[in-house]
C-alpha cells in the first residue's frame, strides 16, 4: 500500500508527531521516524480541509496520522481503555491510514487555538460537545469540527482532535513492513 507523505510543499501543515517523541501517554518514543503519512483518500480530504482553513488565517498541526499496528499495540499496552485507544485486535483507523489527530493554529503567530485540553487527554473534558468549557474553547472545537466535516471527515465523540474517513472497515489494516516508508524502529518492526 502506498501512503502519501504529509509534508511541505504539498501540505501547508505543522507536523508534531507525539509518538515520535517521549511526550505521549507511554512516556517514550514509539516511532523511529517522524513522518506523517495518510491513505491517498485521507490526504485528499486533508487538502480540502487546508483549503477551507487557509482563508481564515488558520493552519493545522498534526499530532498523528498513519500508525503502524505495532505502534497500536504499544499504546494499548500502556493505556488499554477502548474509549481512547482502539484495541489492536480490532484495529485502529490510524492503522488503516485514514485517521488524523490534529488541532488548529493561528497562521500568523503559530499559536495553537485553545481546545481546553491537550492532545491525548483521556478525560471527559476532551469529549466533543462539552458545555462546561469556556465559550472560546467551545468555539474553537466547533471551528475545527466544522472545517474537518466540511472537508469530508467523520469525527470521534471522545476526542476533539481525532478525525477519520467514513466507512473505515473498507480499508485494510497496515503493518509497517507493508508500507514503503516504515515508521517503527527496526527492532520493533
Amino acid at each position: 500500500m502506498t501512503l502519501t507523505p504529509i509534508a511541505a510543499p504539498d501540505f501547508d501543515v505543522e507536523i508534531a508527531l507525539a509518538y515520535a517523541t517521549a511526550d505521549n501517554v507511554t512516556g517514550k518514543p514509539i516511532y523511529g521516524r517522524a513522518e506523517a503519512q495518510l491513505h491517498p483518500r485521507a490526504a485528499a480530504a486533508l487538502t480540502r480541509a487546508i483549503a477551507l482553513a487557509t482563508p481564515l488565517g488558520l493552519r493545522f498541526k498534526i499530532f498523528d496520522a498513519y500508525r503502524p499496528v505495532a505502534a497500536q499495540w504499544v499504546l494499548w499496552n500502556s493505556f488499554p481503555d477502548p474509549d481512547f485507544i482502539a484495541d489492536p485486535r480490532v484495529g485502529s483507523n490510524h492503522s488503516r491510514g485514514i485517521a488524523v489527530d490534529l488541532t488548529l493554529v493561528d497562521a500568523a503567530s503559530g499559536a495553537e487555538l485553545d481546545m481546553g485540553t491537550p492532545f491525548d487527554d483521556f478525560r471527559p473534558q476532551a469529549h466533543h460537545g462539552r458545555l462546561d468549557l469556556p465559550v472560546e474553547v467551545q468555539r474553537n472545537r466547533a471551528l475545527l469540527l466544522g472545517l474537518m466535516t466540511a472537508a469530508g471527515w467523520d469525527w470521534y465523540q471522545y476526542e476533539w482532535w481525532h478525525y477519520q474517513l467514513f466507512d473505515p472497515l473498507s480499508y485494510p489494516l497496515l503493518h509497517d513492513a507493508a508500507v514503503p516508508r516504515p515508521l517503527m524502529p527496526a527492532s520493533a518492526a
